[in-house]
């Protein structure tokens, strides 16, 4: 198989990963469409037996912080939170809970939403997702548990129960 017929069937689930980290279908089919581009024009960069679909997954990560960057968005802001537009179908509980997960996720600290995207949604190792992330496979780890137990606590109660950042302390020895 060539690299257009493989890239092809990652297509979906590159699609999926870009939703779910912008919460817009139009921007995630850009982001997709950017990746396919990328992709194609480096080919020579992927080594014969390299994960393609990790690859490809940094690749449009990559490119998603990059469009953050030049938009000065990196967290979501509560002001006008994109999980206040989705809307759930009328009088369906499984609608409402699904809204209320993707309103949960987006209130999750972007570094947190990231891995738990990766291993839960997307089902990869924690390997893959230290590669695709670049941190070690304990961070991963730690981000993942953190990001499971602040979702925990977002769909039980309402409440973010995150606790305040560690303040480095430097040695006066």
């Amino acid at each position: 198989m060539s690299l257009e017929d493989d890239l092809a069937g990652w297509l979906p689930q590159l699609r999926r990963y870009a939703r779910a980290l912008t919460g817009d279908a139009a921007w995630a089919d850009d982001l997709v469409q950017d990746t396919a581009e990328r992709a194609l024009g480096r080919a020579s960069l992927l080594r014969s037996h390299s994960n393609l679909r990790a690859w490809l997954l940094t690749v449009l990560r990559h490119l998603y912080i990059d469009q953050l960057r030049k938009q000065h968005e990196v967290a979501v802001e509560d002001s006008d939170p994109l999980w206040a537009q989705l809307a759930a179908p009328d009088q369906q509980i499984e609608g409402l809970l699904l809204r209320d997960v993707q309103r949960a996720l987006y209130r999750l600290p972007p570094d947190q939403r990231e891995v738990l995207l990766l291993v839960a949604l997307e089902q990869l190792s924690y390997q893959e997702a230290a590669a695709i992330l670049q941190v070690p496979v304990g961070t991963v780890m730690s981000r993942l548990s953190r990001a499971r137990e602040h979702l925990r606590s977002l769909l039980q109660d309402g409440t973010d129960h995150q606790p305040a950042p560690r303040k480095a302390v430097r040695s006066t020895s």
